[in-house]
């Protein structure tokens, strides 16, 4: 019985992972495959950082809060795959812990308990830069101390104090990333904002800093507005490692703050429509002296307008001395 016992020891031990100058046997053997991502399709690689970033105001705090809570209820959300519950720290500087407690509470309704002993917050993290040994060792601590294999860092700008537009200062930032996530084991969601005026096209060169952002990120997602009066977004990507998916819309219910698949782009509100002083004139030309009533329902009906934009239109066309009127009847001059 114990050598049974001994035999199931040692196949439950894994051997270390071999290190140094390998051969190509040998570092297949040891290092065979990279471990699956914990979020898919690629969007947060095992050990990885992604940066997510948008203008103001689009709902990045709770995209990633969303991303964290999938993470730690091991649920898929959003058209994005989440394999295997995971434990997620989450280190917000932004809103008072009373209030990201409330956001939390509502969120956790749509998952009832599912992530309520794998989700932990540090609710200290404010005043603690990234960019300073002491500040660094407090994340780092933060991380191991609950075992965290995603982190989130919201925003980034709060965890440091380094001049965004200094390329050198920017590195150094990233260096205390790698060593926040090779220290901890644990992937990294980071919160960050973009440059003013960004294009279309531009993705991960969008960030602040970008440039030194590069060299370390593993996925970057950017949230855009879409001209919509349904919280609607558009999220672009850009992976590292992996093709980049299409672009996928996601739509947020104010009531559960989830944010979810639109099925198709919302369809653009129509510009009002405006009646000039030609479409009066027109309509009197086909229709001949109408009452003010009768005008303004004609113009509203050719121009597909409000009846308050037909009413003005008439008005200036009077003026402007385009159409007169008479014992109440407008009519074209003679």
């Amino acid at each position: 019985m114990s050598d049974l016992v001994n035999a199931a020891s040692s196949q439950q031990v894994s051997a270390p992972a071999a290190t140094g100058v390998l051969s190509l046997r040998q570092l297949l053997e040891h290092h065979p495959a990279p471990a699956p991502s914990l979020i898919e399709p690629s969007l947060l690689p095992s050990s990885g950082i992604l940066f997510l970033g948008g203008e103001p105001k689009l709902g990045k705090s709770v995209l990633a809060a969303n991303l964290a809570l999938a993470l730690a209820s091991g649920s898929s959300r959003a058209s994005f795959q989440v394999p295997a519950a995971r434990r997620v720290l989450i280190c917000q500087f932004e809103l008072p812990t009373s209030q990201f407690a409330q956001r939390l509470d509502t969120m956790r309704r749509a998952i009832d308990s599912a992530a309520d002993s794998n989700l932990f917050i540090d609710t200290t993290a404010g005043g603690h830069l990234l960019s300073t040994p002491h500040g660094l060792d407090h994340f780092l601590g933060a991380a191991r101390a609950v075992n965290a294999e995603a982190v989130v860092l919201d925003p980034l700008y709060s965890a440091h104090d380094q001049d965004e537009n200094d390329t050198r200062a920017m590195s150094a930032l990233c260096q205390s990333l790698l060593r926040l996530r090779d220290g901890s084991g644990a992937a990294l969601i980071v919160i960050h904002h973009v440059r003013k005026a960004v294009g279309r096209h531009e993705i991960g060169s969008a960030f602040r800093g970008s440039s030194a952002l590069h060299a370390v990120g593993d996925s970057y997602v950017l949230l855009s507005r879409l001209p919509s009066e349904t919280p609607t977004v558009e999220l672009r990507f850009q992976f590292r490692y992996a093709p980049a998916p299409p672009p996928r819309l996601l739509w947020l219910d104010p009531n559960t703050l989830w944010f979810d698949t639109a099925s198709a782009p919302p369809a653009p509100g129509r510009a009002p429509r405006k009646a000039e002083t030609a479409t009066v004139e027109r309509v009197l030309a086909e229709s001949g002296p109408a009452r003010f009533n009768q005008l303004r329902q004609r113009v509203m009906e050719q121009s597909e307008c409000s009846r308050r934009t037909a009413q003005l239109a008439i008005q200036r066309a009077s003026q402007q001395g385009a159409i007169t009127c008479s014992d109440g009847w407008y009519r074209l001059p003679s």
